[in-house]
């Protein structure tokens, strides 16, 4: 414990670039003050849809190289962000990107949809007991937005910080690490709302069409927001992170596109409900910051 930073974030994630689109600004805000800050990326991505035509041939159903391709577009994003700590859950490749739901995807021997949580969380385990994170930052019970993938992310996150904390478990994975705050990504329904009307004002930028709020991950009222970070001063990497992704994501501006070409607005503050832990501001009040009351 004494030769880690004193602050530690950890972030579970299910593919590449769901990190910068989601918690970029707060990776990077986190990483410049010195904490130490853990990505963990559960699948390669390899199902994705690739936007740029000359990358075409990467696609699942051509040479299904997208995989390897996206691990580099991801290290490219981290040095954007300042991360230096990312990794893949059970290592490169384990566990296969499942697709969306309901696809024959899902089924594949290693799809990590189809993978028992069990067989999943050991591996995270292990991260948290080595690194000890205060804090872990992870989706809700929907994924945001119903991928499988996503979901099960979640899963296996809350399953392993409880069975990390748990002295019965595992203990040839490192001495049990009870995490101080659980965090689940959101966006305030009001923000998302705003940041559609600057799109709108915009023209809708460079993309053929405007994305509906609900395709936002973790759409919710207001009042299920506990914490919100102020990453304007790191939203250009943010954004620099968003488009080290190339083969996921199109930027314009402060705007971007996924493989539908439908625009949405990039947020460089970005919002949490604290859901495990004691919140580190009055009642009534959202923290402004993820180890608001956490012990070093």
């Amino acid at each position: 414990m004494k030769d880690l930073p004193a602050r530690r974030l950890l972030l579970v994630h299910a593919h590449p670039d769901d990190e910068s689109i989601n918690n970029g600004a707060t990776m990077a805000l986190y990483a410049a003050s010195g904490a130490q800050v853990t990505l963990v990326t559960c699948t390669l991505g390899e199902e994705g849809e690739v936007i740029p035509p000359d990358l075409a041939h990467l696609a699942p159903d051509r040479e299904d190289r997208l995989g390897p391709h996206r691990v580099g577009e991801l290290a490219a994003a981290m040095k954007e962000l300042g991360v230096t700590d990312h990794r893949f859950l059970g290592g490169p490749g384990r566990f296969r990107d499942s697709g969306m739901m309901g696809v024959p995807q899902n089924r594949r021997r290693r799809a990590f949809w189809n993978t028992d949580v069990d067989d999943a969380v050991p591996y995270l385990v292990e991260i948290i007991r080595s690194m000890c994170p205060q804090v872990l930052v992870t989706y809700d019970p929907g994924g945001g937005y119903g991928h499988p993938d996503h979901i099960q992310a979640h899963r296996v996150a809350m399953r392993a910080a409880e069975l990390a904390a748990e002295r019965a478990f595992r203990r040839d994975l490192g001495a049990p690490h009870a995490i101080a705050k659980i965090y689940w990504n959101r966006m305030p329904r009001s923000v998302a709302e705003e940041g559609f009307a600057r799109l709108r004002a915009a023209g809708g930028a460079d993309f053929p069409g405007i994305a509906e709020i609900d395709d936002i991950p973790g759409v919710v009222d207001a009042s299920e927001i506990t914490t919100e970070i102020d990453g304007t001063a790191y939203a250009e990497r943010k954004t620099a992170a968003m488009r080290a992704h190339a083969t996921q994501i199109d930027v314009d501006g402060p705007f971007f596109a996924l493989s539908n070409h439908l625009g949405q607005p990039i947020f460089a503050t970005e919002y949490y409900q604290l859901v495990r832990g004691e919140p580190g501001a009055p009642p009534g009040e959202r923290e402004h910051d993820l180890f608001a009351g956490v012990a070093a």
